[in-house]
């Protein structure tokens, strides 16, 4: 089964991260990259790390209308912040993966759909 695992960053999680040094960031960006390399035989789309919520565009479609808005589609204080594509066995294995990440602290697991 194909998932989309969506890497979601809070407020919180962004600002503690800022506040890291150099040394620090780096072997927090070494624990991700490690964990794509643990679970690179799941991973079929190693994703992407996106900009910053303020760099987003939405696109809101209604009666043949469409409205477009600068900036994230909802307010809020958790935005995705990356997204990556999984093929595993069941949502049990994708649970048990996305338990071991080691960044942000929001993932979300969504079932793509067979086309």
């Amino acid at each position: 089964m194909k998932y989309v695992l969506m890497f979601i960053e809070t407020e919180e999680f962004a600002k503690e991260f800022a506040e890291l040094g150099p040394d620090e960031r780096e072997a927090a960006y070494r624990k991700v990259y490690q964990w794509f390399d643990d679970h690179a035989d799941k991973i079929t789309n190693r994703g992407s790390k996106l900009q910053g919520a303020a760099t987003a565009t939405t696109v809101r479609l209604a009666g043949g209308a469409a409205m477009t808005t600068d900036g994230p589609f909802i307010e809020g204080k958790e935005v995705v912040s990356g997204f990556t594509e999984i093929e595993v066995e069941d949502l049990d294995e994708a649970l048990r993966m996305v338990k071991t990440w080691p960044a942000c602290p929001v993932v979300e697991i969504r079932p793509v759909v067979p086309m």
